[in-house]
């Protein structure tokens, strides 16, 4: 029986794939080389420095991992200056209704992102007392698909994985999930998302009977 909802961050609560995107785009620029927004899809649910090897591995540069520390981080500095222009008007349509009401059906709330700025983004909408739990890229050392981020959100909300469903928008994070012993609802594509348990396009007039996997 699920009784805990874990949900990614990014492309699932709120779109900030787009700041990265632009981040990551103006760092290939100044190494002199494209990058385009199918090469973006590439480094959904994946972490900064294993994104950053796929960028450079786009641009064919090898470089020394004191320079890659540096580069990682000049990114995220300019993705942290996208972000803090960040409003509540950036959640994603029905995100803030369903989970008012799981709540409201006493379900249990968990972020699991690998996202380091986590924090920041949910002061910059006004959601850092939202979940029971938050478990982000700053308590866990294994990125997706590695299930770490998944485990510790059920072991914070004192659940038993398989009590938990994970919501999720990126291929690693499903499987991420599912190596959990979770299930998973996909959010997105359909014909992206093909390994959930169940997709769904958004949360716009979405019900409890979701939650029936």
């Amino acid at each position: 029986m699920i009784k805990g909802l874990i949900f990614d961050l990014d492309g699932v609560v709120v779109n900030t794939a787009v700041y990265h995107f632009q981040a990551w785009n103006r760092l290939a620029n100044s190494l002199g080389f494209e990058f385009t927004e199918e090469d973006n899809e590439r480094l959904k649910g994946v972490s900064r420095m294993e994104s950053l090897n796929i960028l450079l591995e786009i641009g064919g540069l090898t470089l020394p991992t004191k320079e890659k520390l540096r580069l990682a981080s000049v990114k995220n500095e300019w993705y942290k200056e996208f972000i803090n222009q960040m409003t509540a008007s950036e959640i994603l349509p029905g995100v803030t209704n369903f989970i008012d009401l799981v709540k409201s059906h006493g379900y249990q709330t968990a972020l699991g992102t690998a996202s380091r700025n986590a924090p920041l983004i949910l002061e910059r909408i006004g959601m850092q007392k939202t979940f029971d739990a938050i478990i982000d890229g700053n308590q866990v050392t294994k990125a997706k698909p590695d299930p770490e981020v998944f485990l510790k959100a059920s072991a914070a909300l004192n659940l038993e994985p398989s009590q938990c469903v994970v919501f999720e928008d990126a291929i690693a994070g499903l499987e991420a999930a599912h190596r959990a012993g979770m299930k998973c609802i996909g959010v997105g594509d359909q014909k992206t998302l093909t390994e959930a348990d169940r997709v769904i396009p958004g949360f716009v007039n979405v019900n409890l009977s979701l939650l029936q996997l």
